[in-house]
């Protein structure tokens, strides 16, 4: 069965090259415009990985990796944070939310297939 991939960003452009990619790689996709979206769907869908986006309407990434991380029945859920703001500060808050990993934007489509698939090859 194919791995269920989240994509939380409010970027359209970002939103079709990442799921044109990950489809491309074979994974089932589903899309979130905003954090409140996010979490809804991250709780009814159970994805195997969120590709989440830090600045987001309603709710930011943090904010949407705090809460997903702090469920117990979402503890399988590996959070992938992408972010323009590539600050140490912010990567590190990241991580300390509980993200399993951490890209800077704009990232390279190959690195990000290949974290993506080192991340679920580990889940």
């Amino acid at each position: 069965m194919s791995k269920k991939i989240l994509i939380a960003d409010d970027e359209q452009n970002i939103v079709i090259s990442l799921e044109f990619l990950m489809k491309r790689e074979g994974y089932a996709v589903s899309i979130a415009n905003d954090g409140e979206e996010a979490v809804a769907m991250i709780r009814s869908e159970q994805p195997d990985l969120v590709l989440l986006d830090v600045m987001m309407p309603k709710k930011s990434g943090f904010e949407v990796c705090q809460e997903v991380k702090s469920d117990p029945r979402l503890q399988g859920v590996r959070i992938l944070m992408l972010t323009a703001k590539g600050r140490d500060t912010e990567v590190a808050k990241g991580l300390a939310l509980g993200a399993d990993g951490y890209m800077t934007k704009p990232f390279s489509t190959k690195e990000l297939v290949e974290r993506v698939r080192n991340m679920l090859a580990a889940a």
